[in-house]
């Protein structure tokens, strides 16, 4: 498999906001890469944050790119200005502050960890549940199958956004992986209506019927020889679920049962905004982190469509023998 030009063009940017995601805090923290304090060096302060370090000025530093922590206040910065927060962007605060001081640009190289961590999750989550019901009610068939259709059937009837609000409610909690998990039980059953059709359409050739003479129990059959040629389909819907992972959070941080404040995600970044209505100035609240959610969102649905136009050749000669003999 290999991506066109633009797919790759897609993918290096991906792995830009994966490597911002990852690198969070050697790109905006309050703490120093290196930092030398009462003739003592300290390496990657910005990492384990030494007690020795906090609020202490060192000697000498080497400071992160954005030399702001996500959840720094003007309380905690002592930042002195003849108006109060929120403060436009500047020299000081590339992005903007909030109503609170805290810096944008830090804010959302953070959220970006927090948005991609669920995003990425919730498809895991979701693959998983999808691939095992997706693939055993494909191949069983039958009352199995139709008992797992009307289950699918059954999740699709509700409203999404309610059933979250209902499943957030019952965990009682807005920490990540709650919301991880309520998310994945919501997107898996398109991957399962998706691999089921595939399974399907699978079963009859001559390699599964070889491995069913030759005596391979079903889940061998099936984790061997129907999904490994089913999963490019379902590469491309994970992908573009990944996006529609990200919307889902944000909306869920807009209705406050999404990630709770103050941890910085690019859906409570919105929320903020919104609250600091009273600021009508105050353009960069909502600007920026509406650009990181659509940019991101247009690069995973570009890299979807990539991925669509070089499977949609693979798969089909893919099926025509099993890539495990």
């Amino acid at each position: 498999m290999t991506l066109d030009r633009r797919g790759r063009w897609w993918l290096a940017v991906l792995a830009t906001l994966v490597f911002v995601a990852v690198g969070a805090d050697l790109l905006a923290s309050d703490l120093p890469l290196i930092a030398r304090l009462d003739g003592r060096t300290y390496v990657l302060p910005c990492l384990t944050r030494p007690r020795e370090l906090v609020g202490k000025t060192p000697e000498w530093s080497v400071r992160t790119p954005i030399p702001w922590g996500p959840l720094q206040t003007l309380a905690s910065t002592g930042e002195l200005r003849d108006e109060p927060p929120p403060w436009a962007p500047d020299q000081a605060h590339w992005l903007g502050t909030d109503e609170l001081g805290r810096d944008v640009a830090a804010r959302l190289v953070h959220g970006a960890r927090v948005s991609l961590f669920v995003a990425f999750f919730t498809m895991v989550i979701a693959l998983g549940i999808g691939l095992l019901i997706g693939g055993v009610s494909g191949y069983l068939g039958g009352k199995t199958d139709a008992v797992l259709s009307r289950v699918v059937e059954v999740m699709q009837t509700f409203p999404l956004v309610f059933f979250l609000i209902a499943l957030m409610a019952v965990l009682r909690t807005q920490s990540l992986w709650p919301l991880v998990i309520a998310l994945g039980l919501t997107r898996w059953t398109e991957v399962a209506r998706l691999v089921r059709a595939e399974v399907l359409s699978l079963s009859t050739r001559e390699y599964v019927l070889a491995a069913r003479a030759l005596g391979a129990s079903p889940a061998r059959i099936i984790a061997r020889h129907l999904l490994p040629n089913a999963i490019g389909p379902v590469l491309v819907v994970a992908t573009f679920g990944v996006g529609s992972a990200i919307l889902l959070e944000t909306a869920l941080s807009f209705l406050g049962i999404g990630v709770a404040p103050p941890t910085a995600s690019w859906g409570e970044l919105l929320t903020e905004a919104h609250r600091t209505l009273q600021h009508p100035g105050a353009w960069w609240l909502a600007v920026f982190p509406g650009l990181a959610i659509a940019g991101t969102v247009l690069t995973v649905n570009g890299l979807g469509e990539a991925l669509r136009r070089v499977l949609g050749a693979d798969v089909h000669t893919s099926r025509r023998a099993s890539p495990n003999g």
